[in-house]
């Protein structure tokens, strides 16, 4: 585990931040933010993480450099996913309980677009060139998908109650979980139809794609494990135990461990992607949810490199460039 990963977390009930050393598994810091944290993205250059705050209504943007807030941005009602731009430029974020989606515009810290989709939006991630959102609706059983330069709206149906969200590296393919019915829809980005369905365990939530895009790792909240996906057969090819309620993943930029947050059992196991067994378990706050990790270059400056787990629902992996991950 390099010594210049860091990983953010959030925990729901303790209404703040813990920042994990994953060269120690150790947290080194704690960030108050607003009220139930729920998801948390990292600009591509590695300088802010953005938080969305759930009971708030909305976005606490975390200075990285200082561990600090350094700005709150009111959005809408329910706060779930959110997902930053591959140019940084924007941040798109999902309102559960006003059945929309904002955008930020983050360099200026406002909201400069409302868009409507479908019925209690929750995860959403970016493609890769920038083009398209794609965010998951809850009680529609769909998947909205906003053309980022019109802000126009498709709809591409999945399964029922889907949560988290994730695509591949090369952006083929958007990969659901079905919180229901227990499986995981695979979308071909090219004609937005689904190509494959997956059975997994029991109320899955979230999901994330190594960055060679080879594996997908997806939690499933009821049976208390992760399934690990083959992208190119579309079948598990293994499931590792984990600890109460697991919720949100996240991947190293390196590839080589996952972090999964345990919603009951407030702490974050990680999984070594090798062998696909839990090395470590940490103790963080109340009811972690989601999780995001962040790597610089040079030496550990614990001021500046983290990993971000936030108690929410969407999940960023940066190497100074964020990758659009589950939510």
């Amino acid at each position: 585990m390099g010594s210049d990963q860091f990983a953010y977390v959030a925990n729901y009930n303790s209404n703040n931040v813990s920042v994990i050393h994953t060269g120690t598994n150790s947290v080194i810091a704690t960030i108050p933010v607003g009220n139930n944290p729920h998801s948390v993205a990292i600009s591509p250059d590695g300088q802010f993480a953005y938080m969305t705050n759930s009971s708030s209504n909305n976005v606490s943007i975390i200075n990285t450099g200082t561990n600090s807030v350094s700005a709150t941005i009111p959005v809408g009602i329910g706060l779930r996913g959110i997902a930053i731009s591959p140019d940084g430029q924007f941040a798109y974020v999902t309102n559960y309980n006003s059945n929309n989606v904002s955008v930020i515009n983050t360099g200026t810290n406002t909201v400069v677009a409302t868009i409507s989709v479908g019925s209690q939006p929750f995860g959403v991630t970016i493609t890769p060139d920038g083009q398209f959102a794609y965010a998951t609706n809850e009680s529609s059983n769909n998947v909205s998908v906003i053309h980022t330069g019109t802000n126009s709206v498709a709809t591409v149906s999945v399964g029922s109650k889907p949560h988290g969200i994730a695509i591949t590296p090369n952006g083929q393919f958007t990969y659901v979980v079905n919180y229901s019915s227990n499986n995981v829809s695979v979308i071909n980005t090219g004609t937005n139809t689904v190509v494959a369905t997956i059975s997994v365990g029991n109320n899955p939530h979230s999901i994330a794609i190594i960055p060679n895009g080879q594996f997908a790792y997806m939690t499933n909240s009821s049976s208390n494990n992760v399934s690990v996906i083959n992208t190119g057969t579309n079948t598990v090819v293994a499931t590792v135990s984990v600890g109460s309620n697991p919720y949100k993943v996240a991947i190293t930029p390196d590839s080589q461990f996952t972090y999964v947050t345990n919603e009951s059992s407030n702490n974050v196991s990680v999984i070594n992607t090798g062998t696909n067994t839990v090395v470590a378990t940490i103790p963080v706050g109340s009811r972690p949810i989601g999780i995001a990790i962040v790597s610089k270059t040079g030496p550990f400056e614990p001021t500046k490199n983290h990993a971000m787990i936030v108690q929410g629902t969407s999940v960023t992996v940066a190497n100074n460039t964020a990758i659009p991950l589950a939510t």
